[in-house]
């Protein structure tokens, strides 16, 4: 038998609240849209972001997960690709690529207290060590691990 993996990991920002609904036999289904950001040096010498759109499907949600999956939060998704096509109203086929995201691995990553939005000055502080630092501390190279 031969092996093969579909795996997908992704950290990002949702796009919108998502859409939670019913199958017809009776099963929850949540989607979203989850926005990830690539940087690279453009030939300029500047760096330029590129933004990918990442269409997210989950299966039988928890309250708490549907509650949190709300626009602008951070979350981590793993999950694997799924493609399908469907026939749309005037007869055309129309092609999709989603993530099926596995329902234990969708973790929010802004903090609890967070307004939601996200703010790249947040992101990117940067914590630095006390000026003084008590005598009953042990030094970092004292550390046994």
């Amino acid at each position: 038998m031969a092996f093969s993996l579909n795996k997908v990991m992704l950290i990002g920002n949702l796009g919108q609240d998502a859409e939670h609904r019913f199958t017809t036999n009776n099963t929850e289904v949540s989607s979203f849209s989850i926005a990830t950001t690539h940087s690279y040096k453009g030939r300029d010498g500047n760096y330029v972001n590129e933004t990918t759109w990442h269409n997210v499907v989950v299966f039988g949600a928890s309250d708490f997960l549907k509650n949190a999956l709300k626009k602008g939060k951070k979350f981590y998704i793993e999950g694997r690709i799924n493609k399908r096509d469907y026939e749309n109203k005037d007869g055309q086929k129309v092609y999709v690529t989603e993530i099926i995201a596995d329902r234990f691995s969708i973790i929010p990553l802004d903090s609890a207290g967070d307004s939601g939005s996200y703010s790249s000055a947040s992101s990117s502080q940067s914590y630095s060590k006390p000026e003084s630092i008590d005598s009953s501390t042990p030094e970092e190279d004292d550390l046994p691990f």
